[in-house]
């Protein structure tokens, strides 16, 4: 099986609401959907969510790099050849991440269609029987995000993640109003997504947070300052996670020589894929360090390759890959159920992909 042809679809995902992170807010998600076309008549699908805030992509230069850059290099290569793929990808470029991964995950959905397995089978089959998720919420007011806390709990959900970091002060109310809400053991992470800056600047807000039991609290500090992590470990009780700072694993060789973080957020399109996030898991899980596959809002694309990489391994341990239920359209058919997703037998991602809701959502198309 060869590569022989591939078509770039530039999408918008429009949103039921909102999405308010502490860098941005989002009023549709920018998607890039690839398709690969195999000589034997196969199609595989992937995805690249990009984030010029996190990755250095934009939404207009990953599709031009997919263009002009990977996928000419790559026609003609075996699917299955992964570990030969991302040489040729890294050599023909730097970074792009989240280009990688689109290739990445179509590769696994090839091969899973070659083989009638589902990704998880390819990559040392189910290690958890069954994957729950978190209800994200936006930065809010206080009491709207203690409202909607409350709602999520009576829809079913088991845990609950707060995004913050717009300011200390608010950030803490806006905690302490979820708790009270919610009360003292039911199971919240917050992120402030790199929002509080620097270690000095964080340290009084986690100890302002001791008190509310958080489960972890991811990203503190702005990415790369990684002693400013290590500083902060040693001074909480709140187990602390990198997201932002560990895109591949050079940054995790650091976090672990400094005993930086106790878990990490791996996220497929900053990663390069599957298979890097795998050699992640596999690193984090000699030194120790637990995983979460985490989200940049991605279709059921890109959602259906995270649980399929996060119900393989021992040490992922969380998921938050909630972008279809954001969605007022989607391409695919992931199957939630609150507070669970349900991956299928069938093969590669295992999810059936709407064409026509692909072309309705598609502002640029080019074949390659």
């Amino acid at each position: 099986m060869i590569i022989e042809r591939c078509e770039i679809y530039a999408t918008h995902l429009p949103l039921k609401e909102p999405f308010v992170i502490s860098y941005e807010t989002y009023e549709y998600m920018p998607s890039v959907i690839v398709k690969l076309i195999a000589d034997n008549g196969l199609v595989g699908y992937g995805e690249a969510v990009p984030d010029e805030h996190v990755t250095g992509e934009t939404f207009y230069a990953t599709f031009e790099v997919l263009k002009h850059v990977l996928l000419p290099a790559l026609k003609q290569e075996n699917p299955f050849n992964l570990e030969k793929i991302h040489d040729i990808m890294n050599s023909a470029i730097m970074g792009n991440p989240s280009a990688k991964a689109a290739i990445d995950i179509a590769c696994y959905d090839l091969m899973g269609k070659y083989t009638k397995l589902p990704i998880y089978d390819l990559l040392g089959g189910k290690f958890h029987e069954s994957l729950t998720f978190a209800k994200v919420l936006s930065i809010d007011e206080p009491e709207i995000m203690a409202e909607k806390a409350q709602e999520a709990v009576d829809q079913g959900y088991t845990s609950l993640k707060l995004k913050v970091g717009w300011d200390i002060e608010s950030d803490v109310e806006r905690i302490a109003a979820v708790r009270e809400k919610v009360g003292e053991k039911f199971p919240i992470r917050v992120d402030a997504n790199q929002g509080w800056g620097t270690y000095a600047n964080a340290l009084p807000a986690v100890k302002a947070l001791e008190p509310f039991h958080l489960s972890w609290l991811e990203q503190p500090i702005r990415m790369g300052d990684i002693d400013g992590l290590a500083e902060l470990k040693e001074k909480t009780t709140i187990p602390i996670m990198a997201d932002e700072s560990i895109h591949h694993g050079y940054h995790l060789q650091e976090l672990i020589k400094k005993k930086a973080v106790d878990k990490i957020n791996i996220k497929l399109m900053k990663c390069g894929g599957i298979y890097q996030a795998i050699q992640l898991a596999k690193t984090a899980e000699i030194a120790g360090i637990s995983c979460q596959i985490g989200s940049m809002v991605e279709s059921s694309i890109g959602s259906s390759a995270g649980y399929h990489t996060a119900i393989s391994r021992k040490n992922i341990t969380s998921t938050e890959l909630t972008g279809p239920l954001l969605f007022s359209q989607d391409f695919g058919n992931l199957d939630y159920e609150i507070p669970y997703v349900h991956l299928t037998r069938e093969p590669g991602l295992g999810i059936n992909i709407n064409e026509e809701v692909l072309r309705q959502l598609t502002i640029k198309k080019e074949q390659v």
